[in-house]
């Protein structure tokens, strides 16, 4: 019988699972046997995941959140871990959409006008409709967006880590190689990658140059993916405009100078945290226990613990 912990959130949302013994354990205090194999970690988990070490019998983590960056330094030698592999998609395309339109359509000029009691003169929005999108980062949160986005009559452009076949949202897959090429011909940027080695600082001041004037910066994947710096010259001169989801650093501390930056708007990390997550993600997590008790292993995978 493999014993599974689940945060206290999920527990009842969980059927019975044979072959496994679910136990709930938010990972705060003290694990409670030491007999735990799979450890299901809470969304709102740092820094509570470094007792992942004191579980001698553990084999698997299965993360809450599809970012993994800041749990792979937790995880033990010879450990697994995945991440919440189409659990947030919907949300955070949802939120990037919101972004999106909201900075589009000036919606933060109209709330600062309604607080005023004031009725703004005519005046004409930009659109998203026949908007030139740029996708950097095409799994799920990326190809929900797409569809969104299709709806929304813009056209869109796919990036990726490397090129592939494409869907029925887009013809083609670009590789990352392809980025600065493809900068300078799309009015919005969207971010939606993991934060890796090789995506941290993937967009910097020689990028930001490449996009046209009046371009608009999304980011609903990582801060640091994004130069901070770089992006506040851009957005303060007026060239380029922002919408955040993510910030570096982040919590965004009081007085930082993009609270301020013209024509930047920013939302505290709420991509994935909607009224759908609780179900999606005992979903998912169904799925994974069964299959570690038929393989032995999770699926998913994104990181193993390794020797330090």
């Amino acid at each position: 019988m493999a014993v599974i912990s689940v945060p206290s959130s999920f527990a009842e949302l969980l059927p019975p699972i044979e072959g496994a013994e679910v136990i709930t354990w938010d990972v705060k205090d003290e694990p409670p046997r030491d007999d735990v194999e799979v450890v299901v970690v809470p969304p709102f988990n740092a820094p509570f995941i470094k007792r992942l070490g004191e579980l001698p019998a553990l084999r698997a983590v299965i993360l809450s959140t599809a970012g993994y960056d800041h749990a792979v330094r937790y995880l033990p030698p010879g450990v697994t871990m995945a991440n919440a592999v189409g659990v947030h998609g919907t949300a955070t395309a949802e939120m990037a959409l919101a972004l999106m339109l909201a900075a589009q359509r000036d919606l933060p000029d109209f709330v600062r006008a309604q607080d005023r009691g004031s009725w703004l003169p005519p005046a004409v929005d930009r659109s998203l409709a026949d908007s030139r999108v740029l996708l950097v980062g095409y799994g799920g949160v990326g190809r929900d967006l797409a569809a969104r986005l299709l709806v929304s009559e813009a056209t869109v452009t796919a990036v990726a880590s490397r090129a592939r076949d494409g869907d029925e949202y887009v013809d083609t897959v670009h590789p990352i190689d392809d980025l600065s090429a493809l900068l300078p011909d799309h009015d919005i940027l969207v971010l939606a990658v993991p934060l890796v080695p090789a995506t941290k600082g993937l967009i910097g001041a020689d990028e930001l140059a490449l996009l046209p004037d009046d371009a608009l910066v999304v980011n609903v994947g990582r801060g640091p993916l994004l130069d901070t710096d770089a992006l506040i010259a851009e957005c303060a001169s007026g060239r380029l405009r922002a919408a955040l989801d993510v910030t570096d650093p982040e919590p965004l501390p009081e007085g930082h100078p993009l609270w301020s930056t013209r024509g930047v708007l920013i939302s505290p990390h709420r991509g994935g945290s909607t009224t759908a997550f609780p179900k999606r993600a005992a979903r998912y997590v169904e799925k994974q226990i069964e299959h570690y008790v038929r393989n032995g292993r999770i699926t998913h995978v994104v990181a193993r613990g390794e020797d330090r």
